[in-house]
């Protein structure tokens, strides 16, 4: 009969240097918490990104002397991840890098992925990794041919997703399995909470004071006034920063029209540029990074072009683009080819690039869950175990009006600890500049959203920033000016200057974005109708082209006639001309669509 290694092996957890005190501290609290009498068979553990919940998964089997465990990631990334950590022949094998287990044998893993496992790699198994997919619905295969009692823990990695129907299948085919939930935030973006008593959550500000991960503050964009105008009615009206802050929380127009506003755009991008120069020239280190959040498709174009406008290497990914063009964006990522990534909530649980240091809040986040997994992909750890380093700098950028400090429904399960911390990083309290400058606001409504909030202009667009820890040297600073008699102004003048840019760099920037654009226009009619793209059923000449070159060459054609130039010759465009195809771009495909479609839009 096969040994049960986890039953017989004694692991060295406490005590051990190599293991964090979230590990330590959620291994006890797991053992601890299964050897009460009347215990519930569902639990969860809660850890800020970076303090090592897949450590505390792979010991995790020990703490109960599992005969056999499940450990489910949400996706086929994470499972590889999971994997490495429990494979022996693996680098990262954690048993070996942190001590656990001095010498053979090892606690034996399978993984479930595609049709190459079988059900004598289970049977020889200690544990068995797998993501979720693998095991969906009740005519599983798996499911049906694994006994009830085939697993006796189930660890559940990203364990906010678990409260979803697919996932009561799992729990009823293995009733007797204890079941435990990891994550670093209990509730799912649609507001529900990870399913299990939290019997275990490692405050964040400890992990920043021990230095697991980066130390942030939050940088708030406040107008003093601002003004707007609601197309059903046409009046323009003028609204105070409290004002501004209770729309943001109350009108989800309101909210689309801040973050995708061009002008207002630029103050987000504009600032979030600035913070990232200053932690460079901090640290003297040129790969740190941006990541930015946006609406959509759309969006990501605006947003990426803004950044490339100012001279700054940026790209986006996205659901819409195929799997070598966002694995081609990632590796120039990676390759510290990029200062900017811009993303719809594509860079998730998971995601590890700690140079990402700089979060510019360009979207809407409903709850406070979403918001803090994308927060979470700047608080990695550049240099380890190191609080004062001052490489573990993160900065959070946001606008007053996009209702991000608000949320926090979804943190009754956190400590108070937690909430004090988010509460400084994103204060609730009013902060009123009132001798700044005008700023107009044009709005750039995405994709073929009409928004019936247009924002006119906005006045004293000044920034705040929040330190995570009292700073008393900046404290000191700010006093010495106001003693001097320095006014806002003039210290808004001196250290906020607008990010240059040239004319050069704006016109290429506009270039790609049209074409970007122009593809983007070509996917969703193709989508719309159901057609598909590399299909022939357009073109009538003969040989025909693929539907999307096709209707792509088509719009070409009409923005070339527009601004009278031939065929390819997209980059000899002057700046006037792409202004021109971008006002006209709506007209042009709305055109070719009766055009190619008889009228059938």
């Amino acid at each position: 009969m096969k040994p049960h290694l986890f039953t017989t092996l004694v692991p060295h957890i406490s005590g051990n240097p190599k293991l964090r005190e979230p590990q330590v501290l959620g291994y006890e609290a797991i053992s601890l918490y299964f050897q009460q009498p009347g215990a519930s068979r569902e639990v969860g553990i809660v850890l800020p990104v970076g303090c090592g919940k897949s450590g505390l998964i792979a010991i995790s089997p020990f703490a109960v002397h599992s005969i056999r465990t499940l450990v489910i990631a949400p996706g086929l990334n994470i499972a590889g991840q999971l994997f490495a950590d429990l494979d022996p022949t693996h680098a990262k094998f954690f048993y070996k890098k942190c001590a656990i287990l001095a010498n053979p044998p090892f606690p034996e893993p399978a993984e479930i992925r595609g049709a190459s496992t079988n059900q004598t790699d289970l049977d020889a198994a200690d544990v068995v990794i797998t993501n979720i997919q693998q095991l969906q619905g009740a005519a599983n295969k798996w499911l049906v041919a694994l006994p009830p009692d085939y697993f006796d823990l189930i660890l559940v990695d990203e364990g906010h997703h678990n409260v979803a129907e697919s996932w009561e299948v799992l729990r009823q085919r293995f009733p007797n399995a204890r079941i435990v939930n990891f994550s670093a935030t209990p509730a799912r973006a649609d507001g529900q909470l990870m399913a299990g008593e939290i019997i275990y959550s490692y405050p964040i500000f400890k992990a920043i004071a021990a230095g697991f991960v980066k130390k942030l503050k939050g940088v708030v964009l406040n107008p003093a006034t601002l003004k707007y105008v609601r197309h059903e009615d046409g009046n323009e009206i003028e609204v105070s920063l409290e004002e501004v802050k209770r729309l943001g929380e109350d009108d989800a127009d309101f909210r689309r029209s801040i973050v995708s506003s061009k002008e207002t755009l630029t103050t987000i991008v504009d600032c979030s540029i600035r913070e990232l120069l200053g932690l460079r020239q901090e640290n003297g280190d040129n790969r740190h990074k941006i990541i930015a959040s946006a609406l959509n498709y759309a969006h990501c174009i605006q947003i990426v072009a803004a950044y490339q406008a100012r001279g700054l290497r940026a790209a986006y990914i996205h659901s819409k683009e195929d799997g070598p063009t966002n694995k081609k964006v990632l590796d120039q990522l990676e390759r510290h080819e990029l200062d900017v990534i811009v993303q719809v909530r594509k860079l998730g649980e998971g995601f590890d690039h700690p140079y990402l240091s700089v979060a510019a809040v360009c979207s809407i986040f409903s709850n406070l869950s979403p918001f803090v997994q994308f927060v979470g992909r700047i608080m990695r750890a550049i240099a380890q175990n190191e609080p004062e380093n001052p490489l573990n700098r993160g900065v959070v950028v946001f606008h007053a009006g996009a209702n991000i400090a608000r949320r926090w429904s979804d943190f009754q399960n956190y400590s108070k600890a937690d909430q004090e911390y988010f509460d400084q990083l994103l204060p609730l309290e009013e902060i009123n500049f009132k001798e700044t400058t005008e700023i107009e606001v044009q709005p750039a409504p995405p994709e073929k959203y009409v928004n019936p909030v247009q924002i006119r202009n906005q006045t004293a667009v000044a920034v705040q920033e929040i330190p995570l820890l009292d700073d008393e040297d900046a404290q000191r600073a700010i006093e010495l000016l106001k003693r001097k008699g320095y006014t806002p102004d003039q210290v808004k003048e001196a250290m906020l200057e607008a990010v240059p840019t040239t004319k050069q760099k704006v016109r290429q920037a506009a270039k790609v974005s049209l074409d970007a654009q122009i593809r983007n226009e070509v996917g969703r009619i193709l989508h719309e109708r159901n057609i598909n793209p590399k299909g022939m059923s357009l073109d009538k000449q003969k040989p025909p082209r693929e539907n999307f070159v096709y209707l792509k060459s088509v719009i070409d054609t009409k923005v070339n006639t527009l601004v009278g130039r031939k065929p390819k010759e997209r980059g000899e465009f002057t700046q006037e001309q792409l202004d021109s195809a971008q006002g006209q771009l709506d007209a042009i495909v709305a055109g070719v669509v009766a055009e190619v479609f008889n009228g059938k839009a």
